[in-house]
């Protein structure tokens, strides 16, 4: 599939991701790749900052600084490699605390986004994807178990859903990742299952789109992010999919994308959609992003794209 629609960058992101943007985007133009959408993490509150974060002296005001030299960069860069690839300019937003809607909505009213994904990374505003001992301390404050963490999470998320209404959703089942049963059903948790599920109407009623994520694919999953029972969830919810890598530096950029279409045919999914900045004119995705649009491809016409010749060797 020649599209991603989730990456990150050393030059933006730094202690978190690796390499320049413009090496990530030429990374993605070896491989053919039609869409590479440029989201760089949204600015966070200073108690939000992680570790490596608060020993660089980071602060909510450099933050700012640094969303202004990215937006910069990535109009350049899209205008540069317009005949090449398509790149839209979007964040990933945060949600932490409900103040963390200030900050998305103050990055939409300043830079001219394409779009941005709503992403929840944290729980009891502790990062639950961080490392083993943070989350830990996450599952302590819900009650010592995965099931009431994983609650908790999902009641976040859509906390997060209603305040922004973003148009990708994010590695929706993220909370998995330093489990003790990452690779388990959800469905064995039933309060836990109707949790994904209301949340799935509730993207579904807004007209969000999903993201199916091959970052857990590459963190030692054996599915991408969603898992394969939500997939077919939404897609019982006529919810669209669109594809990311989640790159955060060029060894990361369509990393496992292999491994991708056995998994599409088994969950059902015969189509996806990929973003695309169109015309002002053009039918609006979202009103807030007024250059946003969206394409529908079916399955059955990426099989025969010429990106898959850059897969040959596939990467794990």
């Amino acid at each position: 599939m020649p599209f991603s629609h989730h990456s990150h960058s050393g030059q933006f992101c730094p202690g978190h991701a690796r390499d320049s943007l413009e090496d990530v985007v030429m990374a993605a133009i070896s491989k053919r790749m039609q869409v590479l959408a440029m989201t760089e993490h949204m600015p966070r509150h200073d108690q939000d900052r992680y570790p490596e974060e608060i020993d660089a002296g980071l602060t909510l005001a450099s933050q700012f600084n640094n969303e202004s030299s990215y937006f910069a960069e990535a109009s350049r860069l899209r205008e540069k490699y317009s005949q090449q690839i398509e790149l839209p300019i979007g964040f990933e937003g945060e949600w932490i605390r409900p103040e963390s809607a200030d900050l998305v909505q103050r990055s939409i009213a300043t830079h001219r986004y394409d779009f941005f994904i709503g992403s929840v990374h944290h729980v009891h505003t502790i990062p639950i994807d961080y490392d083993s001992k943070m989350y830990q301390q996450a599952r302590q404050i819900s009650g010592g178990s995965d099931g009431k963490l994983f609650e908790d999470y999902f009641d976040a998320q859509l906390a997060m859903l209603k305040a922004l209404k973003p148009p990708v959703v994010g590695h929706l089942d993220l909370i998995r990742l330093k489990s003790d049963n990452p690779n388990g059903s959800f469905k064995a948790m039933p309060e836990v299952w109707q949790r994904i599920l209301r949340n799935l109407d509730y993207i579904s009623s807004y007209g969000g789109t999903l993201e199916i994520n091959t970052a857990g694919l590459r963190k030692g999953m054996n599915e991408p992010y969603p898992k394969l029972e939500i997939c077919q969830a939404a897609l019982k919810r006529k919810l669209q999919f669109c594809l990311s890598d989640d790159s955060h530096g060029v060894d990361h950029v369509a990393t496992n994308y292999d491994r991708l279409l056995p998994f599409l045919d088994e969950a059902g999914i015969t189509s996806l959609t990929y973003i695309r900045r169109g015309g002002v004119s053009q039918g609006k995705v979202d009103s807030r992003f007024p250059y946003l649009d969206a394409e529908d491809v079916a399955l059955s016409e990426l099989r025969s794209h010429i990106f898959w010749n850059s897969l040959e060797t596939p990467v794990h």
